[in-house]
């Protein structure tokens, strides 16, 4: 595949990647969902903990449907998912409803998560992997930082005139969704098919279940859990830190969102260009400091500037840890890329483990309860360090 192919077929692939960042919507949806019905930490964190729950039933299966209808044909299945979850609340904003509309957004994702990133390699050509996962990481997070500001404009400027208030973000987004979804389709990429005998699916699961036995691929896995359910947790929690310790309300408060998903993105930016002049080791080292160094400021912070300033180091230095790790599992097993997407994009069950536990936490002793759950996953982080090439 000539440069200039490879340039053109990288173009749908991002958009797809745009529409990857729908996910973290869950966040401020959740909060909004919260004032308006006035539940509990505990009860409100079912909402993202729901989404991310799916990435734990569907990641295997996806692997073993795209070895049989391909990775194309996998995304495009995915998006159609994506696009029904954001269709349905547009139709109402009831607890059920909602549930049904994440459920569906967390299948989605999990279709999107596991055939995506194969289809980036095999676009790519699998040269500098983990740098080109980090700007699909890039493209991903715009979606995810403009979700609150959408939202937020929406809750003050729309309830008049649409009535959608804070889920006119769910229309916008299904609109993307599907110019996303029809430009994939139109766009002609050509996968090899293998010639062997697929072996049973129930050979399939064991087979791919039985990779969790390499070591690289097991602590890769739980580097993935810890860096989602980070993630997660600090979009649910920066407002929550902020109304508590600063008394600000929920539309101020909001801004603490934007603020992770811009610092996220622009790690992204800027890590697709130190992943391609630092060691991996490096510049993992020095990114799992920098959570660690926000972790003590949302632990110990009780200023807007120190909240801030937390918030947004958690945000950069969490932005480039899922591509180190899922690059790192699938240049370990190049023969078997399907199924190591597939358990690594089952690691983003920890979206739904981490919330649920900070939840009961924040319950308890308040929203620093939250933030010692998510420094549990920073500790593992620094172990994992040793698993890193240093080349």
């Amino acid at each position: 595949m000539s440069n200039q192919n490879k340039s053109f077929f990288l173009i749908p692939v991002m958009l797809c990647f745009f529409c990857m960042g729908f996910v973290d919507l869950v966040g401020t949806a959740s909060n909004y969902v919260k004032e308006e019905q006035g539940l509990s930490d505990t009860v409100a964190n079912v909402l993202p903990s729901l989404v991310f729950f799916w990435f734990l039933i569907f990641s295997v299966p996806t692997s073993v449907l795209m070895n049989k209808i391909g990775k194309k044909n996998t995304v495009l299945l995915s998006m159609v998912v994506t696009a029904l979850s954001l269709l349905l609340p547009m139709f109402g904003n009831s607890f059920p409803l909602m549930l049904v509309a994440f459920s569906l957004l967390g299948i989605g994702n999990t279709l999107m998560q596991t055939s995506l990133n194969p289809l980036m390699a095999l676009v790519s050509g699998g040269k500098n992997l983990a740098s080109q996962l980090t700007f699909g990481q890039f493209v991903k997070a715009i979606a995810s930082f403009m979700a609150p500001l959408i939202a937020g404009w929406g809750y003050k400027s729309l309830i008049p005139t649409f009535g959608l208030d804070w889920r006119v973000l769910f229309a916008i987004y299904f609109v993307v969704s599907v110019l996303a979804t029809l430009l994939l389709w139109f766009t002609p990429i050509a996968e090899e098919k293998s010639t062997e005998q697929l072996p049973a699916v129930g050979t399939q699961f064991a087979n791919c279940f039985r990779l969790l036995g390499v070591p690289v691929v097991l602590l890769s896995f739980l580097g993935i859990m810890c860096h989602v359910g980070i993630d997660v947790g600090t979009n649910t929690t920066a407002p929550k830190l902020l109304i508590e310790r600063t008394g600000m309300t929920l539309d101020e408060a909001g801004f603490a969102t934007s603020i992770y998903f811009i610092f996220r993105t622009l790690g992204c930016l800027t890590g697709s260009y130190f992943l391609r002049v630092l060691k991996t080791r490096t510049f993992f080292i020095i990114s799992v400091v920098m959570m660690a160094a926000s972790m003590a400021l949302m632990c110990v912070g009780d200023t807007k500037i120190l909240l801030y300033i937390g918030i947004a180091l958690v945000g950069y230095g969490n932005s480039n840890v899922f591509s180190m790790c899922f690059a790192q599992a699938l240049t370990a097993m190049p023969d078997k890329q399907n199924e190591v997407s597939g358990l690594m994009i089952m690691g983003l069950f920890g979206g739904t483990i981490f919330p649920l536990l900070m939840g009961f936490a924040s319950d308890a002793m308040g929203q620093i309860g939250a933030v010692l759950v998510m420094a549990v996953g920073v500790i593992y982080l620094f172990t994992y360090i040793k698993q890193l090439k240093t080349a």
